[in-house]
């Protein structure tokens, strides 16, 4: 099978064009080492991940990265900590653009490694699973958005046709067994995997982080710092509330969505396409798709941020407030396949509060719409125009 080519490949083009290294960071398995030696595969890869490997870098940083004049793409950088610091004083002492790509799985510990030691001297980019985008570009997507949810974007599974469900299994259990020791010392796993399972069953919902911690037995603080292990790692995103006042984004309750619906669906025990719709789920798990989809396009451009939701204490909501070239888009998301007038009052109150926001329905039907100025319905299949 041909490569799927990656919308992020230009962006990350500029950004090696603009660096003296490229960060690459995303979920295990989304396509960050294919990536890299797409950009720079005349250079020496090295996958720190091999025990082998980061004993022989962890023993002399220094004489490890001499072995590298010209650069390469070190895989899973963040396995080996004290190598940024050693990186820095290279960079420094060589001002050539795309020297290295430093690709690794865990957001958080490479954030707080680059802040400390490479700021300024590396781009960074976030590389999700597959989008609808580049699976429809490579002739590959399927006009059933069920199996688009249910498969999810993990290339290997596209590349090799696998049965998501099986490579699902396989990836919980490695993530659970490696990852998750890795980045905190989790003693009970059995404890953390009801956990996940929990955060399954709440995707497209407000976190309820004190019901969570009743439901296993631990608390609120320990539910807390494994939220950031799976945000950190890529399983899950928080969609934070959007206030006029900037400020109250960050303290009101945000709502708890998944990277990879296949990966969800798994979690969810739900395998084949009549159980998905009959999933009292299906509307979130269908929302859960969209918002992803949106995002990945973003960061594919480049774009962080700018993606909220929006609830007022009446009851009034907002599914996915999307801020676009200094305006704010207003969408709502259907999984119905038809339209009725019901579906818009989300979209009609806040354009009566808001008059020069666009609003856009989102729903699972083919044809798109206009439905007044300003307002219009638009099929899931054109999710990558927005």
């Amino acid at each position: 099978m041909p490569l799927i080519q990656r919308n992020i490949i230009e962006e990350a083009r500029l950004l090696s064009r603009q660096f003296r290294a490229l960060t690459i960071v995303g979920p295990r398995q989304s396509g960050k080492t294919t990536l890299s030696k797409l950009l720079l595969g005349n250079k020496p890869y090295v996958n720190l991940e091999n025990p082998n490997t980061q004993s022989k870098a962890e023993e002399d940083i220094e004489a490890f990265l001499k072995q590298f004049p010209e650069g390469a793409i070190l895989d899973e950088v963040q396995r080996v900590p004290d190598i940024f610091r050693y990186l820095q004083e290279l960079l420094d002492n060589n001002k050539a653009r795309g020297q290295f790509i430093l690709t690794g799985s865990n957001n958080f510990l490479l954030q707080e490694q680059i802040s400390q030691s490479l700021a300024g001297r590396t781009g960074y980019l976030q590389l999700l699973p597959l989008s609808y985008s580049e699976l429809y570009a490579a002739n590959l997507s399927y006009d059933n958005i069920n199996k688009h949810i249910l498969t999810g974007g993990y290339p290997e599974i596209w590349d090799h046709q696998l049965m998501p469900d099986k490579w699902m299994a396989s990836y919980i259990q490695t993530y659970v067994q490696r990852d998750v020791r890795f980045v905190r010392n989790i003693t009970n796993l059995g404890d953390f995997n009801r956990f996940i399972l929990l955060c399954a069953n709440r995707a497209g919902q407000l976190i309820n982080r004190e019901e969570i911690a009743r439901s296993i037995g631990v608390d609120t603080k320990t539910i807390q710092a494994w939220l950031s292990v799976l945000e950190s790692s890529y399983i899950i995103y928080l969609l934070q509330p959007w206030y006029n006042n900037l400020n109250k984004r960050i303290i009101k309750t945000p709502k708890l969505f998944f990277y990879d619906t296949g990966l969800l669906c798994y979690l969810l025990g739900i395998s084949t396409q009549s159980a998905l719709e009959k999933h009292s789920l299906y509307g979130n798990i269908f929302e859960n798709w969209i918002i992803t989809e949106i995002k990945k396009n973003r960061f594919n451009a480049g774009i962080n941020g700018g993606l909220y939701f929006f609830r007022d204490s009446t009851g009034n909501e907002i599914d996915l407030l999307l801020e676009k070239e200094g305006n704010t888009i207003a969408i709502e998301i259907k999984s119905a396949k038809k339209i009725d007038s019901g579906m818009l009052s989300g979209l009609r109150y806040w354009k009566k509060n808001n008059l020069n926001s666009q609003g856009i329905l989102i729903y699972g039907g083919e044809k798109n719409e206009e439905i007044s100025e300003g307002m219009q319905v638009v099929s899931w299949k054109d999710v990558t125009e927005i």
